[in-house]
């Protein structure tokens, strides 16, 4: 089977799917042999990798404007602050009708509905959740407890379901840490057992240390509802949410707590979907490192576990890096669909990875992929993926199409245009500080105080008055002062000092 008809008969799907760009054989394009993806079986998960200026953003890019294209919502972590462009329509100049020519399209620029999204104090609509919906198990996966650490915070969330005490915030878990250490601690003892003053000094460490990523902006309210991930516009277009994370990159620990609650909010919310003709909703992860970046064995796993189970749920995931070994092997063999672009060798390291990440591909009569992987140009890659029937498509060298909106960042001012024009940001920007368990124990540890207090000044007084009633009786009176005569007479006549100089006295008289 000659290359045109191989290509072709591999890439031509059934139900709709997103024109990736033309193939190439021996560095030429060939227009009339086209590279689609399938959007059905976009759930299956993918990979975007490639060295620095490669065109992964551009690729990315390409993606999310053909699933908005086809009602599908996308929702994109922009870590380097280059993904705004999507909201502006691109400009045509030479590189672009060269490029379109070569692959035999029509380059028609266009804006795409998106809406700003951020974990901290960058302009846009705010995401947020409470500690209560991470839950016992998985807020300890994030802060890496052992087994019997994990039992604790189990215990504590157990305590604050039966005493009501509503765990919204870091400054709740750490208030009923203190509480079952302290002022609590009998009755924590007697209802739920013993609970250790080193293992709660540990959890508390391990708090202190996610509030250091200051992962406070994260917890608390108003949590975001996973049905607003999933607009429609009002064009009939998937809305694409661009989560603003550039401040992060130093804070891998709240981004990958940030993921791992998204997607188990995820997992979670939304019902079995099975087969489906497109997926619900689409992920693009960019600088997907960031996430198994300092993650523990623990936190791994159910990554892994979670990245498994979602697709049932039509959700995709996109993980966008430099080299594919930045992703765990674990995880790298979840996804169906592989994009790669160039991977440059500078050293001897490099030939190695290089040579295990062609390693990853699809055997092919029409390429030496570890040379190829090297000698790709700017907006081209070796793609791979799953066709309708799961089976993986051959490798096949693609120039891709660009994108149709524009390749730079919005300014400024078009961001703050999209914000003001933002359809939830009002429903999630407002500050909310509802009493939680911080507040009612705070109170609660007051009013003990209180109570105590009163009752010591109550029980002094009652004292006093005791006293004052006894002596003030007359017959009291007379006891106290008998008793003081014979004291007295006593001391004296121990003294040799009592009743002879009395009796002397007396008979003077």
């Amino acid at each position: 089977m000659s290359f045109q008809e191989s290509i072709n008969q591999a890439y031509t799907f059934k139900g709709e799917s997103i024109l990736l760009g033309a193939a190439m054989l021996d560095a030429a394009p060939q227009a009339d042999t086209r590279v689609k993806l399938p959007l059905k079986t976009m759930n299956r998960h993918g990979l975007i990798a490639g060295a620095t200026g490669t065109g992964k953003t551009k690729t990315l890019q390409l993606l999310a404007e053909g699933l908005s294209d086809a009602s599908v919502p996308v929702m994109m972590m922009d870590i380097k602050g280059d993904l705004s462009g999507i909201g502006a329509a691109g400009t045509l100049n030479d590189k672009i009708t060269e490029r379109c020519s070569h692959i035999g399209v029509d380059y028609k620029p266009a804006a795409y509905p998106i809406e700003f999204l951020t974990l901290s104090d960058e302009p846009g609509t705010r995401l947020r959740a409470t500690v209560s919906e991470f839950g016992p198990v998985l807020l300890s996966k994030i802060l890496g407890l052992n087994d019997t650490q994990e039992g604790i915070v189990s215990m504590i969330f157990k305590f604050c379901d039966d005493h009501e005490l509503p765990l919204l915030d870091l400054k709740d878990l750490v208030k009923v840490l203190q509480y079952m250490n302290n002022e609590g601690k009998e009755q924590v003892k007697e209802a739920y057992g013993n609970i250790s003053s080193q293992s709660t000094g540990t959890i508390l460490r391990k708090i202190i240390e996610l509030q250091q990523q200051k992962a406070d902006v994260f917890f608390g309210e108003k949590s975001f509802e996973v049905d607003d991930l999933m607009r429609i516009s009002d064009d009939g277009r998937g809305m694409i949410s661009i989560v603003r994370v550039t401040d992060l990159q130093d804070r891998p620990k709240l981004f990958s707590t940030f993921m791992l609650q998204l997607l188990a909010e995820l997992y979670g919310s939304l019902p079995e979907a099975g087969d489906v003709d497109k997926p619900k909703l689409v992920l693009f992860l960019d600088e997907a490192h960031l996430i198994f970046q300092d993650a523990t064995e623990a936190l791994l796993q159910q990554l892994e576990t979670v990245i498994k189970l979602i697709r049932s749920k039509g959700v995709g995931i996109f993980f966008i890096t430099q080299n594919p070994n930045d992703i765990p092997q674990s995880v790298l063999g979840q996804l169906g669909m592989k994009i790669q672009h160039a991977l440059r060798a500078f050293t001897a390291k490099d030939r190695q990875d290089i040579k295990k990440v062609a390693e990853n591909y699809p055997e092919t009569e029409f390429y030496k992929t570890e040379d190829l992987i090297t000698q790709l140009g700017i907006g081209e890659a070796i793609v791979t993926l799953l066709n309708e029937k799961g089976i993986p498509t051959p490798l096949v060298h693609t120039m891709l199409c660009p994108p149709k909106s524009r390749m730079d960042v919005l300014t400024s001012t078009e961001i703050g245009a999209i914000i003001a024009n933002s359809a939830i940001a009002a429903k999630y920007n407002q500050v909310v500080d509802n009493e939680s368990a911080y507040e009612l124990l705070t109170a609660k540890i007051k009013e003990a105080a209180g109570e105590e207090e009163e009752e010591e000044k109550t029980s002094g007084k009652k004292e006093k008055s005791t006293l004052d009633t006894i002596l003030s009786n007359p017959v009291t009176k007379q006891v106290g002062r008998t008793a003081a005569s014979i004291i007295t007479r006593t001391l004296l006549g121990v003294l040799g000092l009592g009743g002879t100089t009395r009796r002397k006295k007396t008979g003077w008289f």
